[in-house]
Order: structure tokens, then C-alpha cells, then sequence
């Protein structure tokens, strides 16, 4: 059996996985989420002035989304923090992720100013749990 080899070394010798990281909601691990997503833009735009091409770049303001997938009973443990129960009704509060591979060099990102905008519930025949997908605004995005 021929092994192929594309020349490039293992860097670290293994990947970050799912199993590796570590979701914090207001300093407390959260152990009932199966996702996270979370995204940073901005704009940018090219300016124009004598000739064909662009003589300088702009650079406009920063925005920051995401969501995160969480299991209804985390939802239910988050909405008992609401003053009245509703987990739009939360104050700003920030999600901590840390990556922490088997190499041992942890990264963190900090979701800044987190705040809920929807608490939907999908079901359907069959189903033996409810994952609930939860969008969040942020103000900004540390990452160290």
C-alpha cells in the first residue's frame, strides 16, 4: 500500500474539534449547547479618483452577530435569570469561548454586550429533545 504524502508536516499534530471548546454565558460553563456561531464585518470601499483604479480604501464601521444552539432546558436555567422571566428581558451580558486543544495554546474570544433578540421553539413528530437556535447582538469581539 502506497502512502501519499503532500509534503506539508502536521502543524501541532492535531485540530481543535467540537470537544475542545468551552462556552461561558455571564462566567458560568454551559454544558447544554450543540452549536455556536458568531461573525465580525466591516465595511470596506475602495475611492476613487483620477484614473481606473482606486487611489485609497475606506474603512467603515464594525459590526458584530451570531447565535448560539442550546438545548431548551439551558434556555429554560437562562430565562430563571431574567427579572421576569423572559430571556429577552436579560441585561447585556458577554459569552466567553475558549479553545483549548491538546496542543496546550488556549485562544479565547470574548462576545461583547450579548443580548438575545428571539426565543423560538420548533417541534416536530419524532422529536426527543429541542435544540433552540437563539440569535445574539453583541457590541464587539475580543479575541486573544
Amino acid at each position: 500500500m502506497k502512502v501519499i504524502n503532500n509534503g506539508t508536516p502536521l502543524v501541532n499534530g492535531e485540530l481543535c474539534g467540537w470537544a475542545d471548546l468551552v462556552v461561558l454565558i455571564g462566567g458560568v460553563p454551559i454544558t447544554g449547547i450543540t452549536g455556536a456561531e458568531y461573525n465580525e464585518n466591516q465595511v470596506k470601499e475602495n475611492k476613487w479618483g483620477a484614473g481606473r483604479y482606486p487611489v485609497a480604501r475606506g474603512r467603515g464601521r464594525i459590526t458584530c452577530d451570531g447565535k448560539l444552539i442550546l438545548y431548551m432546558e439551558e434556555v429554560h436555567a437562562l430565562e430563571a435569570q431574567s427579572p421576569n422571566g423572559r430571556l429577552l428581558d436579560l441585561p447585556p451580558f458577554d459569552v466567553i469561548v475558549h479553545y483549548l486543544p491538546p496542543s496546550g495554546i488556549i485562544k479565547t474570544d470574548k462576545l461583547r454586550n450579548c443580548e438575545f433578540t428571539e426565543n423560538p421553539r420548533k417541534w416536530k413528530e419524532g422529536d426527543t429533545g429541542q435544540e433552540v437556535e437563539l440569535p445574539l447582538i453583541m457590541s464587539h469581539i475580543e479575541r486573544s
